[in-house]
């Protein structure tokens, strides 16, 4: 039996319901699971009738919401919009949490429409991790070749140095190894961990981060047994990882330094997931583009990704 996963619209003026109707249609997404579209029927059903695809049925659709087309600005945020990303959210995450739905998967939200609806919470990450009430939680991206998880997510360079902590570096470690037995399915996950300094520090020449607190936090991974090795620079470990097939997943200790080899690989068919939830939740790996919604433009390919994985996670996590 197929999964079941609930997949949000995302902002209404984004490209979300054009991703979401063209991923209803998609071979690969009905092989994969059964999708319940949580969000607005009408706007669906004007979305699919705009691009000339089929629109999806009354039995497809939760429909949170009831939205007057006329006020709705496509490709502009609005307190209106940001309102019903995050009625979305929260009717996806709670048919996950009472069993109606096996994972949720979410379409991208526009941050200044929903502050303008009143939310305050820095994204959609942080907003599940509060409602589920977990707080050690990490954020990863990835494909089938590369997958990436970072210990300080969106901070300036200013700051990374001063968020590197051992206790940060050993949680990411340990909740990742834990979602990668769960929700991978590997007995015993590889996991590479990038140095904060060029070299790794080179023996402290450049920086003594990376032998005085990265350092102590792998041992004490791998004394727990878990197979992390490093610090390890990173100018070499994504080629150890994609092209020499050495690790499973590469903890990085910032934004670009995981995420620039990540978009090389995975541009179209990257996945977000957030690791440490009692839910499973994955999303798209881009924005809103407000400058191409609904013109037929915006590939599909990232949601399809996710709900593949969203749905592997969920028999994985069955399994275990």
């Amino acid at each position: 039996m197929k999964p079941v996963i609930a997949v949000t619209m995302g902002d209404p003026a984004g490209v979300g319901p054009e991703i979401l109707i063209k991923a209803l249609n998609d071979a690969r997404v009905k092989k994969a699971a059964s999708v319940m579209a949580v969000g607005d029927l009408g706007v669906l059903r004007e979305a699919a009738k705009k691009l000339r695809l089929k629109g999806p049925s009354d039995e497809q659709v939760i429909s949170v919401t009831n939205l007057d087309l006329k006020k709705l600005k496509i490709g502009k945020p609005s307190k209106l919009s940001g309102e019903a990303s995050v009625a979305f959210i929260e009717e996806a995450l709670y048919m996950t949490a009472i069993g109606d739905a096996d994972a949720f998967v979410t379409c991208p939200i526009s941050k200044e429409a929903v502050k303008k609806a009143g939310f305050t919470f820095p994204g959609h990450t942080e907003f599940i991790a509060h409602l589920t009430g977990t707080e050690d939680f990490v954020m990863m991206l990835g494909g089938k070749d590369l997958k990436v998880v970072l210990v300080t997510i969106h901070e300036s360079l200013k700051k990374v140095p001063s968020l590197i902590t051992t206790e940060s570096v050993l949680k990411t470690i340990s909740i990742t190894d834990k979602a990668f037995k769960n929700d991978f399915g590997l007995k015993k996950p590889r996991i590479a961990v990038c140095g904060l300094n060029p070299h790794a520090g080179e023996a402290g020449m450049f920086g003594d981060e990376d032998k005085n607190i990265i350092e102590p936090a792998v041992r004490k991974a791998r004394k727990a047994g878990i197979d992390a090795v490093g610090p390890l620079p990173s100018d070499t470990v994504f080629y150890r990882a994609v092209r020499k097939k050495e690790f499973d997943v590469v903890v990085a200790m910032y934004h670009d330094q995981g995420l620039g080899p990540l978009k090389l690989m995975h541009f179209d068919d990257g996945v977000n997931a957030t690791l440490g939830l009692p839910v499973i939740r994955t999303s798209v790996d881009h924005g809103t583009a407000f400058d191409i919604a609904w013109q037929g433009k915006a590939s599909h390919e990232s949601l399809v990704a996710a709900i593949e994985m969203a749905a592997q996670m969920a028999v994985r996590r069955a399994k275990a």
